[in-house]
């Protein structure tokens, strides 16, 4: 089989088998090298100074689990079964603990690929002659009492029998039908090759008693521990008496390994899972029910926001001392949203994500729109969308953990801390990915697409519906419908070109694992480059989707619908100049469709308070209306434009004047007014012991309409205070562990570790760096190595210097020194590949090549 044929392939022969990971990194290519910085960023945080670096970094613990935690179910258990084969494994040996003795062919098809991903990523190295699974992921994944192995494998014959006495291992050697052996561990190979011999395994289970059978069957599948008595049943002594039990601790047996994988039929896992489980279509609609649908979901949106920081108008709720909005607070908004409280979370969380909300700084601090939002609103509709979608999709804040708890059990509030979440973007990215997988309007059933994520990265948790990232693709799956990216729970078009995928022609493919590959769609890697885009790219994606929308979404009206029940019926989006009059002038009473509004004494008197004359509402209403102005709104506006203003109340503390004394002493008579505490001045005057603003709304709730006038006697106009906060940028999102990096970051950090490799490992002379506690670097005096250096420029030579930057860091290169002047060195640095100056000062020390390496 050809290295093409075979992505796992190692070309390397294996008389020349690496005897280290790093040496089988030297053996790699720069565009091997760049495929495992990319898929491992944090090795290249900082660039290692060369390939012992990467290899030892590689095999930290953290960077291993953070890797093994981003492979899929396959290449996992690839991995699991690599850590019970004997070390080093073969390919063969490992394609049977994997396909059984049946070679399951959608196992042995998909092994390749699957040992290819570990190999790119360092977790396995070696020829196919000898595979071995780096130390520190097969301490992690190998079986022991304290971590069972995720295969249910306990130890192997040699392990269980480690501390035996010799006498006890030939006892269960000859009861095993073996000959005797001069020594224990002869013997234990004996018993090993017993039992992973089918034949003479099989024929020694076939005599077995019936009821040891099913002991060993319910061992099998693991844990392969279990208890006995001092005096054990017979039909156990026989299993314990051949090995087939053995014992671990007092009372205590195990299962070896080699009998569970001949009970087992050679397999590893008791469900190996080749390929992922397919997404599957729910329900199919047309295309242009779903696109419409979703616009229309954006367009709610939109509105919801807009009613959201509208109530927020005048300064929103207080920030509590910790961060965030409070419970009454959230529940007053999903009131005033008419949704739930999980709901308002989300619409409250992603006006904060996009930047049209945050808390206003002030020493009483209060939440309030941003000046952000004024623009926003300015902007067609389409892109006021897309806005909020790229924010919802790029964010890390997971509006879902509102009201649940943190580790140290303190409830998470919307707007405050503890809600950002670094995988959501991607989970978001892919769930949205796989709905594009499916044909053109189809809506996934929820289930597989849980189960293909949970495929893709096996959850963590016992219980997988609990782990993170299925709860996210609930979210998700919830949050795309109410946002307008999907419709009908279908992927729509605009949806579509926000995720930068190509148009529904190619809906039944995936985004490309990489050049040449030709694996089915469920089959494909999921590195998740939908999330690595640039800003450009991420613009790009959006004018698309807005080109899309816009068409979809409806035009704003200019005319509403006056009715004779002192209603007004807007059967459609209003134009803003519109919509914010009539916002003043009436009160919303229902939405939808068609919004309804309705008029009353006190929402006319907001109009003629913000300054607008009788007249005025006249003509406004008259020219917005497509239907004659009904006479019993004609005759509200003219009623309360009669009254409004007849009384005058100004600040003395505060007084009431009117030019009616009858109509103040009917206020004076009312027992509603002895709160205020008025008192009569003159004929035309009364005085309040109340702040004017409460003697406004007391005489307004006894069914007067005063107004208020400044100091000079002039009707105050008063308007709704736009609170802004000070200008804010949206919140940056909590990125998961180090960003991939770029291919330009890739080229030079993978030129830097080749440069710095082959300083490290160029033959030299022996020098006094070679003796232990010089720290690997040469180590010469100043006028040594000005005087090799000197040397060098006249014979043309190249030397091995140390080097300490002025960072502080210590890197070994190989330089031909040209010329030496001024304590400086102008030398060609063959690990760079250029011509540099060094200072003299910063060189450590100075030794010369082998013979034959200068």
């Amino acid at each position: 089989m050809s290295t093409e044929e075979h992505p796992s392939a190692d070309p390397a022969p294996a008389g020349n088998a690496p005897r280290s990971l790093a040496e089988a990194l030297r053996t790699r290519d720069d565009a091997s090298l760049s495929a495992l910085l990319r898929a491992r960023p944090d090795l290249i945080t900082p660039v290692p100074t060369d390939l012992t670096q990467l290899a030892t970094r590689a095999g930290t613990r953290a960077s291993v689990v953070r890797a093994l935690e981003r492979l899929d179910r396959f290449a996992l258990q690839t991995a699991e079964a690599l850590a019970v084969a004997p070390e080093p494994a073969t390919y063969e040996q490992l394609l049977a603990l994997m396909a059984g003795d049946d070679r399951d062919p959608a196992v042995t098809g998909a092994f390749p690929h699957a040992l290819g991903t570990l190999r790119e990523q360092a977790l396995v190295w070696g020829p196919h002659d000898r595979l071995r699974l780096i130390r520190t992921a097969r301490e992690l994944l190998a079986p022991s009492p304290q971590h069972p192995s995720p295969t249910g494998l306990g130890p192997t014959v040699a392990e269980a029998t480690a501390g035996m006495s010799p006498g006890r291992i030939q006892e269960i050697v000859t009861a095993a039908g073996l000959a005797s052996t001069h020594d224990s561990v002869s013997a234990v190979a004996s018993l090993t090759g017993l039992f992973t011999d089918r034949a003479e395994m099989s024929a020694l289970l076939d005599r077995a008693p019936a009821e040891s059978v099913d002991v060993l069957s319910r061992l099998v599948w693991g844990p392969p521990y279990g208890q006995v008595t001092a005096d054990p049943a017979r039909h156990l002594r026989w299993l314990i008496d051949r090995g087939l039990l053995l014992p671990t601790a007092p009372g205590t047996v195990v299962l070896p390994r080699e009998v569970a994988l001949h009970l087992r039929a050679g397999r590893a896992h008791r469900v190996t899972e080749p390929v992922g489980p397919a997404v599957e279509a729910a329900a199919t609609h047309r295309p242009q029910v779903v696109d419409s649908t979703a616009a229309g979901q954006a367009y709610t949106a939109l509105a919801t926001v807009e009613e959201l920081l509208k109530d927020w108008h005048e300064g929103g709720p207080a920030v509590l001392r910790a961060g965030g909005l409070s419970v009454r607070d959230l529940k007053r908004t999903a009131v005033a949203l008419d949704v739930s409280e999980p709901v308002a979370a989300f619409w409250v969380e992603l006006a904060y994500a996009a930047g049209l909300l945050a808390s206003d700084g002030e020493a009483e601090e209060r939440y309030a729109a941003t000046p952000g939002y004024d623009e926003w609103l300015e902007r067609p509709a389409a892109e006021r969308w897309a806005r909020l979608a790229s924010a919802w999709l790029n964010s890390t804040r997971t509006p879902g953990l509102v009201g649940a708890r943190d580790a140290k059990d303190r409830t998470l509030s919307a707007l405050g801390p503890g809600l950002d979440r670094s995988a959501a973007p991607e989970v978001r990215h892919r769930v949205l990915a796989l709905l594009a997988t499916l044909p053109e309007g189809a809506s996934p059933a929820p289930d597989s697409v849980l189960a293909r994520l949970q495929w893709e990265r096996p959850p963590r948790s016992p219980q997988p519906a609990d782990d993170l990232r299925t709860r996210l693709a609930r979210w998700t799956l919830s949050d795309a419908e109410s946002l307008g990216v999907t419709g009908r729970g279908a992927l729509s078009a605009q949806g579509r070109a926000l995720l930068g995928l190509p148009p529904a022609a190619g809906h039944d493919t995936a985004p490309a694992a990489g050049p040449g590959d030709k694996l089915p769609v469920h089959r494909r890697p999921h590195p998740a480059p939908e999330t690595v885009r640039s800003p450009a790219e991420q613009a790009a994606a959006a004018a698309r989707a807005v080109r899309i929308l816009a068409p979809l979404l409806p035009e704003p009206l200019d005319h509403v619908l006056l009715q004779a029940d002192l209603t007004a019926v807007a059967p459609g989006p209003l134009r803003r100049p519109l919509a914010d009059t009539l916002g003043v002038l009436a009160d919303v009473e229902s939405k939808g469709g068609a919004t309804v509004y309705r008029f009353t004494p006190g929402s006319v008197r907001r109009a003629l308070d913000a300054g607008r004359s009788a007249s005025d509402l006249h003509a406004f209403l008259g020219e917005h209306s497509r239907t004659p102005v009904p006479q019993p709104l004609t005759y509200l506006i003219d009623d309360v434009a009669r009254r409004h203003g007849h009384l005058r109340i100004g600040s003395a503390s505060a007084y009431v004047r009117c030019d009616d004394d009858a109509v103040l002493n009917e206020i004076l008579a009312d027992k509603r007014s002895q709160g205020l505490r008025l008192r009569r001045l003159a004929p035309t005057v009364l005085a309040a012991q109340a702040d004017p603003g409460a003697l406004l709304e007391g005489l307004r709730a006894m069914g007067f309409a005063p107004a208020a006038e400044s100091a000079e006697g002039d009707v105050l106009i008063t308007r709704a205070h736009a609170r802004r906060t000070a200008p804010r940028t949206a919140p940056e999102p909590v990125p998961e562990g180090p960003p991939v990096p770029d291919a330009t970051l890739l080229g030079a950090a993978v030129r830097a570790i080749r440069a710095g490799d082959l300083a490290s490992t160029a033959p030299r002379k022996p020098t006094s760096a070679d003796r232990p506690g010089s720290g690997g670097l040469p180590r010469t005096s100043s006028a040594e190595t000005l005087a090799t250096m000197q040397a060098a420029v006249m014979t043309g030579e190249s030397l091995w210097i140390g080097y300490v930057n002025a960072e502080g860091t210590a890197t070994q290169r190989v330089i031909a020194p040209i010329r030496v002047e001024g304590g400086f060195v102008t030398a060609y640095d063959r690990t760079a590949d250029e011509v540099r100056t060094y200072p003299l000062h910063r060189v450590t020390g100075v030794a010369e090549l082998a013979d034959g390496q200068a």
